[in-house]
């Protein structure tokens, strides 16, 4: 015997017994059993009924102001009901509107920074400003002419904010009185604005009337020692009282309701003047004082006896000169961008502002206007050191709206949009807020 393998037999190969390169036939793939949800019926009638519920078609003011969630939506509601002229002394700013385009894009140039795993259960956007509580944190700015815009005026905004809780500020250009203020609006906590004109006996008289009437803060515009070039009203002919031409009437011909208010109401004057015939910008040019000095807020100082503030503030040297000259508080502005066009940004000069006044270990609330238009706008500007608000346009666009309807939408829209923001945010009340919750976005 040998050790020779038979040639018959072939050796097996290395991989035998793998059932790697042996080939199988195909394996049927499973039946997929389908959804009972996805399988084709014909629907019953039952099922349809629930999808067919035609909402009845609401033409109502309430209705109308229910369907606007942002105060864009409100500013839309108000242009198609009021004519050009003094909707556009509302919407519209000085020369080229570039300030009031600025300080709107600067609200859009922020960076929410949110904290997770707060308990933001509930928020509480109560603040004290000028020694009192305001249950949220902004207040209604003062604004001219208003009842020109609606003829309610300054009735529904100072009831809107008596009923909101917050401050309401009348104007010295204001179409209804200070004492009428005060009546319409007993329990509310009214400021008055004060131009100072040349004939200080009558600014002294005003002064007097304010604080007779239970105003706890006079407010002092600096910004105006002449008017600013508002093109849009040069353009409409805006004349107190307005002009009726044939472009008037085509123009009102479209918003009847507009006008039988406002020829069904009393005419409007400015109530806390003289009756006065011509432009705005005439009036401002012959009444306003344009040689104001830090004497004349001295003389202030010591004439009012309430909190005093001063509205106008552009620069960080006047915020604190201000304050050294026995001012309670500063209001950060521009005017709305309605008076120097290219002025400084309120909401950009709000840290170095609030930075200088903290080195100076001064308490003076430090207050913001000018270009705001949501609630998340107002929780900004407290986030970077503001103690509260003020708004205008957007409580006129709700007064043009739906009256003193529409200025209560305002505000419940402002409070819906801050108590939202906030609860992203991580915060439960406004004096949580902090720099870090906002970072500034470089163009």
């Amino acid at each position: 015997m040998t050790d020779t393998l038979d040639p018959k037999i072939t050796a097996a190969p290395a991989n035998a017994g793998s059932d790697e390169n042996v080939t199988r036939p195909p394996q049927p793939r499973p039946a997929v059993v389908q959804p009972p949800a996805l399988k084709r019926r014909v629907p019953k009638v039952s099922d349809l009924a629930p999808l067919m519920q035609f909402k009845k078609p609401e033409f109502s003011k309430a209705a109308r102001l229910r369907r606007a969630s942002t105060i864009w939506e409100l500013r839309d509601i108000a242009k198609r009901r009021t004519p050009k002229a003094p909707f556009d002394y509302t919407d519209g700013a000085a020369e080229e509107e570039i300030t009031l385009r600025r300080a709107r894009q600067a609200f859009q140039d922020i960076e929410f920074r949110p904290g997770i795993l707060r308990d933001v259960s509930r928020i509480d956007l109560r603040t004290d400003i000028l020694g009192k509580e305001s249950r949220l944190p902004f207040g209604i700015a003062p604004t001219g002419f208003t009842r020109m815009m609606q003829s309610e005026g300054e009735y529904a905004g100072s009831q809107a904010a008596e009923a909101a809780g917050i401050p309401y500020t009348l104007s010295t250009m204001g179409t209804a009185s200070i004492e009428d203020v005060a009546t319409a609006a007993p329990n509310g906590r009214n400021w008055f604005q004060l131009y100072l004109w040349t004939d200080r006996d009558r600014s002294l008289e005003l002064i007097e009337r304010a604080a007779k009437a239970g105003n706890d803060t006079l407010m002092v515009t600096v910004d105006t020692a002449v008017a600013g070039a508002r093109l849009r009203d040069v353009r409409n002919g805006m004349t107190i009282p307005p002009a009726l031409t044939v472009k008037t009437v085509l123009d009102a011909s479209y918003r009847p309701a507009w006008w039988f208010n406002f020829l069904t109401h009393e005419p409007l004057t400015f109530a806390s003047l003289s009756r006065y015939t011509g432009t705005v910008a005439d009036l401002i040019n012959s009444m306003f004082d344009p040689t104001l000095t830090y004497e004349d807020l001295d003389w202030l100082r010591e004439t009012w006896k309430g909190k005093l503030v001063v509205k106008g503030i552009q620069t960080v040297e006047d915020a604190r000169r201000v304050v050294d000259h026995g001012a309670d508080g500063i209001i950060l502005s521009n005017h709305g961008g309605r008076q120097l066009d290219r002025a400084p940004i309120p909401f950009h000069l709000l840290p170095e502002v609030t930075a200088a006044l903290k080195a100076d270990n001064s308490n003076a609330a430090v207050i913001l206007d000018t270009g705001i238009m949501s609630g998340a706008d107002i929780v900004a500007a407290l986030a970077l050191g503001a103690d509260f608000a003020l708004i205008g346009r957007a409580y006129l666009y709700g007064l043009m709206a739906g009256g003193r309807e529409g200025v209560d939408r305002t505000i419940q829209i402002l409070e819906k949009d801050m108590t939202r923001t906030m609860a992203l945010l991580g915060v439960s009340k406004v004096s949580d807020l902090n720099p870090d919750h906002v970072r500034l976005l470089q163009r």
